[in-house]
C-alpha cells in the first residue's frame, strides 16, 4: 500500500526523520523518548523503512484533559500528523495510515514506563482502532551489557543478568554496563539490540477485554486518587510497579 498520496497532503513535523519507502506495509515509526535517544535512533536506523519521531518529555495525560487541550497539545499534534490520521478514532481510515508498525521506544526505567503509559492512554482513547488492529508495538531495549574479554552479552532483565554472571563461574573477570537510558547507547548498539528486525524483541499491544481495559485506564490515569490507590494496594504483588508510576 502506497504512502505517497497521504504524505503529499501533509506538512510533516520538522523533528520527524521519515523513512524513504513509499510502501506503507514496509514502513514503521519509532516514537522515541527525548532528543538524545532520538539522535542515536536516527543514526542507527534503517533509513529505507524506519522513521523516527522524538518526543520531548511526557506527553499530555488525555485521561485528565478535555478534547480542546488534547487538540492543542504540540506533541500530540505532531504524532497524529505523522500517522496521517485525524485526532479521533471515529475518523479512522486505514488507507491514510502512513506506517504498518507504530513502535513505542522508551527508556527501561520508571520515567520511560510513565511515558509509554501516557502514549498507550492516548492511543486507546483517541485511536483505539490502531490498538485493535495490532499496529501498536513496544520495543524492548536491554538493561545491561556484560563484557568478558572480547565478548559481550546484552541482558534485558535482572534474571538474564544473573544467569549470564552465573555462567562465568566464581573467579571470572567481567564488566557490567547499566544502560540508564536509550541516549546512552551508541547507534550501532541500539540498532543491533532494539531496532534490527532480524534480532529485536517487541511486544504487540492487544486488548483481551475492552470493558476491563477501559476500567483500568480510568482508574490508573484518571483524576480520582482513592480508586487508584486502592487498585495498586490490591494488585501490588502481581503488577509491574514501574508501569504504575502515574
Amino acid at each position: 500500500m502506497s504512502r505517497k498520496s497521504a504524505t503529499n497532503k501533509l506538512t510533516l513535523p520538522g523533528k520527524l526523520s521519515d523513512c524513504h519507502s513509499n510502501n506503507r506495509d514496509d514502513s514503521e515509526l519509532f516514537i522515541v523518548e527525548g532528543d538524545s535517544a532520538g539522535g542515536s535512533a536516527k543514526e542507527g536506523r534503517k533509513r529505507d523503512t524506519q522513521a523516527i519521531l522524538p518526543l520531548r518529555g511526557k506527553i499530555l495525560n488525555v485521561e485528565k484533559a478535555d478534547d480542546a487541550s488534547t487538540y492543542q497539545n504540540v506533541e500530540i499534534q505532531a504524532l497524529i500528523t505523522c500517522l496521517g490520521l485525524g485526532i479521533r478514532g471515529d475518523d479512522f481510515d486505514e488507507a491514510q495510515l502512513r506506517y504498518r508498525r507504530i513502535i513505542l521506544m522508551t527508556d527501561a526505567d520508571v520515567d520511560g514506563a510513565h511515558i509509554r503509559t501516557l502514549l498507550l492512554t492516548f492511543f486507546y482513547r483517541y485511536q483505539k482502532e490502531l490498538v485493535e488492529g495490532g499496529y501498536i508495538y513496544i520495543a524492548c531495549p536491554p538493561l545491561y551489557k556484560v563484557e568478558r574479554g572480547k565478548k559481550h552479552n546484552y541482558c534485558y532483565n535482572e534474571s538474564e543478568l544473573q544467569k549470564t554472571i552465573d555462567g562465568f563461574g566464581e573467579k571470572a573477570n567481567y564488566n557490567i554496563q547499566r544502560f540508564k537510558g536509550l541516549g546512552e547507547m551508541m547507534p550501532q548498539q541500539l540498532w543491533e539490540t532494539t531496532m534490527d528486525p532480524t534480532t529485536r524483541t517487541m511486544k504487540r499491544v492487544e486488548i483481551e477485554d475492552a470493558l476491563e481495559a477501559d476500567r483500568i485506564f480510568t482508574i490508573l490515569m484518571g483524576d480520582k486518587v482513592a480508586p487508584r490507590r486502592e487498585f495498586i494496594e490490591t494488585h501490588s504483588a502481581e503488577l509491574d510497579m514501574a508501569a504504575l508510576d502515574i
